[in-house]
């Protein structure tokens, strides 16, 4: 059988590559963290310049030399010699490799470099338009954002419809023939769910969130959690930024950030939680085939079910506060000295319709992306244009939600996602919150008292079992491959359905 041995030449290619995106990564991290805001123009040259550098060598005649000695360019199918096999890894690092190739050689250099330094810049100028409320600021910015997402997509090719090729780049496989049944499975459960929580006679008081927390204790106690979750700060760091997110630049420097309110204690502590899940996965690939698609994550899909499972299925959970919940007491003893443990479970798993998706329950949350995902199509198929968006965004809040946003930052402005170009992104939460439940069923059924051992705060269990079932293999298997292997089947909407239906049930004594 042939190994990943025969393929060093290529690996050690595609390692100066990756270098270069974490180099660039590096820079863009700064921006969002501690970049000061006279460098904007200049870090988007400099980001833009990197992005085109690793591009170019990645479709250069280097790599299709390397490459085309063991796959077909035009199939993708590995070509045997002297009728010996590539074994499984080899095979996976092939596939994997011909899809970043062939996709990355129909884009053209100086498009790549373009779409980058926009985005970059489109970036800083979102930041800055939020805080303001001031969408027609970054109006300019995101129609020239929209026009080259729309090229990227014919230079792809699609099938049906242009943002099937933007879905793809961030969950292989991913189409809008296939998601939309999916969402409406889990919409004609959701939203009869949420009238009966409506309807219900109990009400649940989540006043005690937003007295007044000291933001420094807020950071420590985020910084208490990740600790115990296993989120190496060796390998890493915490810091804040305006949208919390994950980068990560090899598995032994990968970063994560928060934000913090004074006035909003879930805030910080469920985005510490929620990144220290992307942060776990990245830190847990592994390390010698770092640049290669085996040392990468396999799906955003994938990637946002850790950070879900880490944030509902265990933060939100009542073992979980069993164990942390007289620790917040401590660090916040004159706000939560009179609220009991059920009291705080029962307020931080409240259902309410809200504005912010990252702020949003279980519950609603898949409303907030089935919105996103409606608007992207609308946008990137030409049918809406990105001056109709505030309107459009509060129409289909008060439709889905039944509220309707005050202003342009608590509205369309709130998501980082359009300034950087990602659209296609969204529907992987969704799959990650399904994935979140399937996975997290598993870990029940194979580590029969895990519930006790995250009771007793005993929280490396989990994080030891995702790492042997699903961090540590990269790109090694598809993500319905990696499902199926972990669970037994494919991805099903009924794990999660099942679970909010049991325990909002029991929350709100249906």
């Amino acid at each position: 059988m042939k190994t990943l041995k025969m393929l060093e030449e290529l690996a050690s290619q595609l390692r100066e590559i990756q270098r270069i995106n974490s180099a660039a990564s590096v820079l863009s991290w700064d921006q969002e963290t501690h970049m000061p805001a006279g460098g904007g123009i200049a870090r988007a040259e400099q980001i833009a310049t990197l992005q085109g550098v690793a591009h170019q060598k990645l479709i250069s005649t280097d790599t299709e030399r390397l490459l085309k000695t063991s796959v077909d360019l035009t199939t993708g199918q590995p070509l045997d010699h002297d009728g010996e096999l590539w074994d499984e890894p080899a095979q996976s690092l092939l596939r994997e490799v011909w899809r970043d190739y062939s996709r990355a050689k129909k884009l053209p250099s100086d498009f790549v470099i373009k779409l980058s330094r926009e985005c970059s810049l489109a970036q800083q100028v979102w930041a800055e338009a939020k805080e303001d409320n001031a969408f027609a600021d970054f109006l300019p910015n995101l129609r020239t954002v929209l026009a080259l997402k729309r090229e990227e997509a014919q230079y792809l090719g699609f099938v049906e419809s242009p943002y099937n090729a933007l879905l793809d780049v961030y969950e292989p496989g991913a189409t809008i023939a296939g998601l939309r049944p999916l969402f409406a499975q889990l919409k004609a459960r959701l939203v009869p769910l949420l009238k009966k929580i409506q309807n219900s006679a109990v009400r649940i008081d989540d006043s005690v969130l937003f007295h007044s927390y000291d933001t420094a204790r807020q950071m420590e106690f985020g910084r208490l959690v990740l600790i115990a979750m296993g989120y190496d700060f060796e390998r890493g760091r915490l810091d804040l930024s305006a949208h919390p997110f994950t980068t990560s630049f090899h598995p032994t420097d990968v970063r994560v950030t928060t934000r913090v309110h004074e006035h909003d204690l879930a805030s910080c502590l469920f985005s510490c939680i929620h990144e220290g899940g992307h942060g776990l996965y990245d830190q847990g690939l592994d390390p010698l085939h770092y640049g290669t698609p085996l040392g990468d994550s396999v799906s955003l899909g994938i990637h946002e079910s850790q950070s879900r499972m880490w944030e509902n299925c265990v933060g939100r959970s009542r073992a979980f506060w069993r164990f942390f919940y007289p620790v917040l007491q401590q660090t916040f003893h004159h706000q939560l000295r009179s609220v009991d443990t059920e009291h705080f479970y029962a307020a931080i798993n409240r259902v309410k319709p809200s504005f912010i998706r990252v702020e949003a329950d279980e519950l609603t949350y898949n409303l907030h992306i089935m919105l996103r995902f409606e608007i992207e199509q609308d946008l990137i198929e030409g049918r809406t244009k990105a001056d109709d968006l505030p309107d459009l965004w509060n129409q289909k809040m008060k439709e889905y939600l039944g509220i309707t946003p005050s202003t342009d930052a608590e509205g369309v402005l709130q998501d980082v996602h359009w300034s950087f170009g990602a659209f296609g992104y969204f529907p992987t939460y969704t799959l990650g919150n399904l994935y979140a439940v399937q996975f997290y069923e598993q870990a029940r059924l194979e580590i029969p008292h895990l519930e006790d051992e995250i009771a007793a705060g005993q929280l490396l269990v989990l994080r030891r079992w995702l790492g042997q079932k699903i961090h540590r293999w990269g790109r090694m298997f598809t993500p319905e491959r990696l499902a199926q292997r972990v669970t037994g089947v494919s991805l099903t909407p009924e794990p999660f359905l099942r679970y909010v239906e049991r325990k909002y049930g029991e929350l709100y004594k249906l």
